[in-house]
């Protein structure tokens, strides 16, 4: 699985620098290209692992595995803003407001959203019917009902009179982290034409896995390991998935998440066992 992790994490930052490429030179472009360097690349190896559940080959894949990579460094570019998290590191390097300031930084972050749905649009993704209910499925998932949604109530939460409660956190995570994840790994699906039901459910018990895993880095993890700061949210009295489960009882929860997740992949037989190594990679990022 990590090869093939590999794999598709380079195939991507070659689909996304041949992009930017076509853009004018200028800061923006310098500072789009920076921003989407560097990352895991979970979120395209899901696109790319769902299709080929489906039989959709890897180049068409690609773009839309490229189209949510780039989503998801505009997410990461805004979250990092002083406005927002005011966070000075990502992926080890300097964010990107810090690197050219809060005006260009807010561009990028715009450009590489509407970016993501330029590439979702391109000919070689499937039929026009296909691509209409890529972007209809991608536009609810990253919007004002999923991710920005979730970011909301992450903001609301900071002011609120008392930490939230779990269900509470549940929901706020299920949309800033969890609902670009869940496209993900239904794309293939709907490229195909397919059910995508059993995806949804394997991608939900994933994503708040995956946000466990970072709850539970920002208290045990370093900067090296994170290439982020890490303990910001003890220091905020933040309330998270640990701060409420305790470290044990947050590590439990993650592989109750991650075995539902391997169930409902269940039909797929030995065929998901990609997808089921990466539910694990993602939780052994705490170990």
């Amino acid at each position: 699985m990590r090869a093939r992790l590999d794999e598709v994490r380079t195939l991507v930052a070659g689909a996304l620098d041949a992009a930017i490429d076509r853009l004018p030179e200028s800061p923006l472009r310098d500072a789009m290209r920076y921003a989407c360097h560097g990352g895991k690349a979970v979120r395209a190896y899901l696109v790319v692992e769902s299709a080929r559940l489906h039989g959709v080959p890897d180049s068409a894949a690609l773009p839309v595995a490229a189209a949510v990579e780039a989503l998801h460094a505009y997410s990461l570019v805004h979250d990092d803003l002083p406005a927002m998290d005011d966070d000075d590191l990502r992926r080890g390097q300097p964010t990107v407001h810090v690197r050219w300031g809060e005006a260009v930084a807010i561009l990028a972050g715009d450009a590489l959203q509407t970016l993501a749905f330029e590439l979702l649009a391109r000919d070689e993704v499937g039929t026009p019917d296909t691509r209409l209910t890529l972007l209809r499925a991608f536009a609810q998932a990253v919007g004002a009902s999923g991710m920005v949604y979730g970011q909301m109530l992450d903001i609301a939460a900071e002011s609120a009179q008392s930490p939230l409660t779990l269900d509470q956190i549940t929901r706020l995570q299920a949309g800033k982290t969890g609902a670009l994840i869940e496209f993900s790994a239904i794309s293939g699906a709907l490229m195909a034409g397919a059910d995508p039901a059993r995806l949804r459910e394997y991608a939900r018990n994933l994503g708040l896995a995956f946000q466990i895993a970072d709850d539970l880095l920002d208290v045990t993890g370093d900067e090296a390991q994170t290439g982020k700061r890490v303990g910001k949210d003890d220091a905020a009295g933040k309330a998270t998935f640990v701060s409420l489960l305790g470290q044990d009882g947050a590590q439990a929860r993650a592989r109750e998440l991650v075995a539902a997740g391997d169930a409902a992949l269940a039909p797929y037989g030995a065929r998901a066992g990609n997808l089921r190594e990466l539910a694990r990679f993602v939780i052994d990022r705490y170990a």
